[in-house]
């Protein structure tokens, strides 16, 4: 993977696909490296889809690992990152942490957002937060995967089977089989804490999807209701399934496609 040095901070990404300029930014504790990849959704078929490691994740380092970052800082390294590779003017999709950053990357630098989806995400304050993985990271491992299982989605308090095929998916999806939060994920999920944007979405010009799951209980419906009210003109479809709804809901990726590429 190419790798962009900033200065105060280095990140790992990819380029893949051909088409329109997509940023990708993706959720809490993901990595490139980690299967399924975002680099092999249907993204790809339509858009040059740009994705990175945040600062402390996957492969990305910061020369200062005890400094913590805000939301604007993991902001900042998304644009800086689009300088990087030459990108202006860009299409954008977050996905739940990474749609907390979206919201912050629009509100510094809307003029370079062509049209903006925020997916399974929260706007904070008094539009509502977004689960606190800051407590639930803080438990035992079994008891952190059951209670993320549930979060993941809300059904799995009801239907076993679900909740043992999350508990398996997120398994193998974790930072580390290690019980200890790596440094990168602690600091990550200590800015997330703080995401806030209810008082500033007013003020976006973006043309905004709000994509959200009927049965997402980290980024609950009502959250998505509410960040798509606050946004002047955006749109909210809401897809079957939990957080991880697009894995879920066939008609999820066209939906999102089909708005990234509206004229």
């Amino acid at each position: 993977m190419p790798t962009a040095d900033l200065g105060d901070v280095t990140l790992q990404y990819e380029l893949a696909g051909g088409g329109p300029p997509l940023l990708v930014v993706s959720g809490t504790g993901s990595d490139l490296r980690r299967r399924p990849s975002i680099l092999e959704s249907p993204l790809v078929q339509h858009f040059t889809v740009l994705a990175y490691d945040h600062r402390g994740l996957g492969l990305s380092r910061v020369p200062d690992p005890s400094s913590q970052p805000t939301m604007a800082d993991f902001a900042r390294d998304a644009l800086r990152l689009c300088d990087h590779v030459g990108w202006q003017d860009l299409l954008l999709l977050g996905v739940s942490f990474g749609g907390m950053v979206a919201q912050e990357i629009a509100l510094a630098a809307g003029n370079r957002i062509r049209r903006l989806v925020l997916a399974c995400t929260s706007p904070g304050g008094a539009g509502r937060a977004s689960a606190p993985l800051h407590e639930v990271y803080l438990l035992p491992p079994a008891e952190r995967m059951e209670r993320i299982a549930y979060y993941t989605d809300l059904r799995a308090a009801t239907d076993p089977r679900r909740r043992e095929e999350l508990i398996r998916f997120l398994t193998l999806a974790s930072e580390s089989e290690d019980p200890a939060i790596p440094p990168g994920l602690r600091k990550q999920l200590e800015a997330r804490r703080h995401h806030d944007t209810w008082d500033r979405l007013s003020s976006l010009r973006v043309p905004t999807l709000v994509a959200a799951g009927r049965h997402d209980g980290i980024a609950p419906l009502a959250n998505a209701e509410a960040l798509a009210s606050r946004i002047p003109g955006a749109r909210l479809r809401v897809f079957e399934g939990g957080h991880v709804f697009m894995l879920e809901d066939r008609a999820a990726w066209p939906a999102m496609i089909a708005f990234l590429q509206e004229a």
